[in-house]
């Protein structure tokens, strides 16, 4: 089964169960909304959709948010919970929003198939186990390897939330300009799109070893700031959250580009996906901390 299909089947499960959490609820915007949704898998084949995957992820995060915010106005119900929660150990790797060679020639489809089938799903893997772990020691009493498991999850749970912002904050024929609020902000926090754009590709160049370039709202100084990480979860900045994101570590690149990353960095401005990265800005920026 290639990639589209995959990705198809699974949207096509996940549908299924999202109706079943929502199956007797009288809500006309939810149900209007299910019913739409369904009538736009059904009105197209596989060979159709798989052509226009971009659209099908726009979709499923529109239902997607709505399920939430009908579940958040209910009130710190069962299904809130539900439609929340992520079990145990029970992390998956979640699909590409597009086909493996849709992000050339900027990154080869040999290098997303590795990243995102091997490396990315390594880390799913890791932070599971590590998850089951912990949970056994809090079972049994013994915490002799807390410490290690507890690296574990920190080390494996940051390489899965992180990728996972990556795969989305691109697309094919990205680049461009960010969204006039976001603009805003960054030209108020930066001087200019310019300058920011500089000071993030430098991060990157920058980054020592192994890690990210990560652009992220601030709540507590109320401003956007450019920060590095080593590895997936060293010198990050608590209290922020993430809104851009750019790998930098050598399984990202090296086969393309080899060990030249300022070309990697350069290039891939073209294929930012501004839309997902304004999205996240939106409901980050609700976040406003007192500041001190």
């Amino acid at each position: 089964m290639g990639h589209s299909e995959r990705y198809i089947e699974d949207v096509k499960q996940w549908f299924g169960e999202f109706k079943k959490q929502f199956k007797h609820v009288n809500n006309k915007e939810l149900q209007t909304k299910i019913s739409s949704f369904a009538e736009f898998l059904d009105s197209r084949d596989k060979e159709r959709i798989s052509t226009d995957l971009l659209a099908l992820h726009e979709q499923v995060k529109k239902l997607y948010d709505t399920g939430v915010r009908f579940a958040e106005e209910v009130g710190g119900t069962e299904l809130y919970q539900e439609i929340r929660r992520v079990g145990i150990g029970q992390h998956t790797l979640p699909p590409l929003p597009y086909d493996y060679d849709a992000l050339e020639p900027y990154i080869s489809e040999e290098i997303m198939r590795l990243h995102h089938d091997k490396h990315h799903k390594s880390y799913v893997e890791g932070l599971n186990k590590a998850e089951k772990m912990m949970e056994k020691a809090r079972d049994t009493g013994d915490y002799d390897l807390l410490k290690h498991w507890e690296r574990e999850a920190a080390f494996h749970g940051s390489g899965h939330y992180l990728h996972t912002i990556f795969w989305n904050v691109m697309k094919p024929k990205g680049g461009g300009m960010p969204g006039r609020d976001l603009l805003r902000q960054i030209n108020r926090d930066f001087g200019s799109f310019e300058v920011f754009k500089r000071h993030f590709s430098e991060a990157a160049n920058k980054v020592e070893g192994v890690g990210w370039a990560i652009l992220v709202w601030s709540p507590r100084a109320g401003r956007l700031e450019i920060l590095q990480s080593e590895r997936h979860q060293l010198l990050t900045q608590w209290d922020t959250i993430p809104l851009l994101v750019l790998d930098v570590w050598e399984h990202a690149y090296y086969l393309q580009y080899k060990n030249v990353r300022a070309d990697y960095v350069k290039n891939w401005w073209n294929i930012v996906n501004w839309d997902e990265v304004d999205h996240r800005y939106r409901e980050a920026s609700k976040l406003q901390w007192k500041q001190y």
